[in-house]
């Protein structure tokens, strides 16, 4: 599959990204891309975010490949099974959250200041079979997600996974705005989808 055969729903994290962000860029460049919005990205929360993404999946008018970072990818997870239903390709996942460390989480609560909810209702995360292909990127310094946490996520989920090395949480903050290389991935990523 190329870009222009699909409908590709980026779904962003907790707290949304920056215009320098990867994925705000890619929904920028790439023709067949939108981000799935959602009410209050600081209090994400399974009963708010699963039905967006389902709905903007239900919206698209090509095969859909979901682009999904940090609490996206928590997200996504919880809407798969309804998602398979509306023949969705495939998912690009980037940098999952381990809710079960709650320490680093809470500590990025702290910093982002007051309004900012941990994501109760998105964890645990599932770790069913996901019903669809996926690619799951993970970093070697991923400060909310361990590399053997990344690994046991993308088995159970029977992903195909990539750590990067030293790529922190692969945003802005770890020097990721544009990510040649991870649009080089998401692109391979589209060809292997038929």
């Amino acid at each position: 599959m190329r870009v222009r055969d699909v409908d590709i729903l980026i779904v962003p994290g907790w707290t949304r990204n920056s215009d320098d962000h990867w994925q705000s860029r890619w929904a920028k460049h790439l023709s067949t891309a939108r981000i799935v919005e959602q009410d209050d990205w600081d209090r994400p929360t399974r009963s708010a975010w699963v039905p967006r993404i389902i709905a903007a999946a239900k919206a698209a008018t090509r095969p859909v490949v979901l682009v999904a970072h940090s609490c996206g990818v928590a997200a996504v997870a919880h809407a798969a099974s309804e998602l398979a239903r509306l023949g969705v390709a495939g998912a690009f996942l980037v940098a999952p959250p381990d809710f079960e460390n709650r320490a680093p989480i809470e500590a990025f609560m702290r910093d982002a200041g007051p309004g900012v909810a941990f994501p109760e209702t998105l964890a645990p995360l599932p770790t069913d079979r996901l019903p669809f292909p996926s690619k799951l990127i993970g970093s070697s310094t991923d400060p909310y997600c361990s590399v053997e946490r990344a690994q046991e996520l993308g088995a159970a989920w029977g992903s195909d996974v990539s750590i990067i090395a030293g790529a922190g949480h692969i945003n802005t903050a770890s020097g990721h705005g544009p990510w040649p290389e991870g649009l080089l991935t998401f692109g391979l990523f589209l060809r292997s989808l038929g």
